[in-house]
């Protein structure tokens, strides 16, 4: 089974944000062996930065999320983890940085750089948004009904 690793900054405080992180991580385990590391916003990107890299093994496909990065549609996503499952890889980490974004010594690692929308969003709602795009992709990748 797949492994799949999402490192975030910042905790989710509301009740409501913590019901839908649940919810979707619950629908993820039939797809994904699916591991959330929860890391401090703060209290400067060079310190966030110098957790999210301990927190980055040497087998991981890292993928970070990004403004700037390249933009791509659900079937896109789903084809593009298809691929780096077909290829091998068997753990892929996502990032999603804290309120001020990524540090470059986190995006000059990563593999991959992926933009949800040239739009900002909080990095507490991106979580479920992300979520529930990574649901959406293993469900194409099965081939089950989603949505369109």
């Amino acid at each position: 089974m797949l492994r799949v690793t999402l490192i975030v900054c910042g905790k989710l405080k509301e009740k409501y944000l913590k019901e839908a992180t649940a919810e979707y991580e619950k629908r993820l385990s039939s797809y994904v062996s699916l591991k959330t590391v929860e890391l401090d916003d703060g209290p400067d990107m060079a310190a966030e930065a110098a957790r999210i890299l301990k927190s980055i093994s040497d087998d991981m496909y890292v993928i970070t999320l990004e403004i700037e990065g390249t933009e791509m549609g659900s079937v896109d996503l789903a084809d593009r983890i298809q691929e780096l499952m077909t290829d091998g890889k068997s753990s892929i980490c996502f990032i999603i940085g804290g309120s001020d974004g990524l540090d470059k010594s986190v995006t000059d690692i990563s593999d991959m750089h992926l933009s949800f929308s040239r739009l900002t969003f909080p990095h507490q709602l991106m979580r479920i948004i992300f979520l529930e795009q990574l649901y959406r992709a293993f469900r194409i990748i099965r081939g089950e009904p989603y949505h369109k």
